[in-house]
């Protein structure tokens, strides 16, 4: 078989020699030439099984014949997404990250955000545990109603094996006619899960960093609101004027049962890019946003702070600020002295007197806001 291998070669280039020798000169003649060489190739290919087909690159532009096409290579479609009726996807893991460091026994909460990226409200439906370490949870858990478009915390209380070693439990939601639901940016588009490491207590000769978690505050929806400067009090954090030149000032108010007591924050992002606007709230005063703690409990008329503010937290001087989620050194040391406690509230506002009195509104209206706290 070797030896007609060989042979073949030495027969295939005296053929491309000859029909290069005898045909014109010239671009012209080099692409009839190698056309040639390759109908001849391709001729001896087919009358030769087994005989690999070679490849050559034409000079000057010419064309080749295309070759005939190799058995067993086909092409494959690609999928046109569809929509569905029920769809998750998963947002974030809301406490207990991946690897998490556990003690033998030790209880913990798991938390995951969630949200309905389908067409349709999911009413009766369960998150359920689906393979691999259940961890003392139960079998299934109900999910609560949950609009297209919104976001869900689904939590479940669970407890560390007690013997060393990694462990992970898989989890799903299926509906109330016990259909699987796909999760989106999910463990292979269909679960989400809780992955720990449980390590024996720490010896004198053997010293582990603390485990570092993460936590998503959103704002308060029931907490949240606006007061303006003649003593009236709304729903929804808006900042700005009114268009009857009312001053108004925002509160937002963020969950901080989340965050276990003790522990060191160690980074905050904050994210208030959930927003539209009014009229041109940029114009207002020096063009300045800014945060200041103000633990107002509930908000009221009497929270509407009168004075020239200080001692701002956070600061966004035009959209562009507003519109990004970054790390602010700043917000560390106001999340840490709030461990321990309920809630971290938020007064916003521009420098007062903020309103331009030209009869129009001109507000920046919050939907989503968060704070995004690492900690250990």
């Amino acid at each position: 078989m070797k030896n007609k291998f060989h042979l073949a070669n030495i027969l295939l280039l005296c053929l491309i020699f000859l029909a290069a020798c005898n045909l014109p000169s010239g671009q012209a003649g080099e692409g009839l030439s190698l056309t040639a060489a390759a109908q001849t190739i391709q001729a001896l290919t087919s009358a030769t099984p087994g005989l690999p087909v070679p490849t050559a690159t034409l000079i000057g532009g010419a064309t080749a014949t295309p070759l005939p096409t190799l058995p067993g290579i086909t092409t494959t479609p690609v999928a046109s997404p569809t929509t569905n009726c029920n769809v998750a996807q998963f947002v974030a893991d809301v406490t207990i990250p991946d690897g998490t460091i556990m003690a033998p026994n030790q209880a913990f909460t798991k938390k995951w955000r969630l949200k309905n990226t389908g067409s349709c409200t999911w009413t009766g439906f369960n998150m359920t545990f689906d393979s691999g370490d259940a961890m003392g949870g139960p079998a299934s858990k109900p999910i609560g109603t949950v609009n297209p478009g919104q976001e869900v915390d689904l939590e479940v209380n669970l407890t560390a094996p007690g013997t060393a070693g990694n462990y992970r439990g898989y989890w799903r939601i299926v509906t109330n006619t016990n259909v699987l639901v796909p999760v989106v940016n999910g463990y292979q588009g269909k679960s989400f899960y809780v992955d720990i490491k449980v390590q024996n207590p720490v010896t004198a000769t053997s010293t582990l960093p603390p485990a570092i978690a993460q936590a998503v505050l959103t704002g308060q929806t029931g907490e949240d609101g606006y007061v303006t400067s003649d003593g009236n009090v709304f729903a929804f954090p808006n900042v700005g004027d009114t268009d009857g030149n009312q001053i108004a000032q925002a509160f937002v108010s963020f969950d901080m049962t989340a965050i276990p007591g003790g522990v060191t924050i160690t980074k905050v992002v904050v994210d208030f890019s959930g927003y539209d606007t009014l009229g041109s709230p940029w114009a207002l005063s020096d063009g300045c946003l800014r945060a200041y703690v103000h633990n107002y409990g509930t908000v009221d008329a009497a929270d509407y702070f009168g004075g020239a503010p200080s001692g701002a937290v956070i600061r966004w001087c035009g959209a562009g600020e507003l519109s990004s989620a970054f790390e602010d050194t700043d917000m560390k040391p106001v999340v840490q002295s709030a461990v321990g406690t309920s809630r971290l509230q938020l007064r916003l506002q521009f420098t007062s007197p903020s309103t331009n009195s030209n009869g129009v509104a001109d507000m920046v209206r919050f939907g989503t806001v968060k704070l995004t706290v690492t900690y250990q």
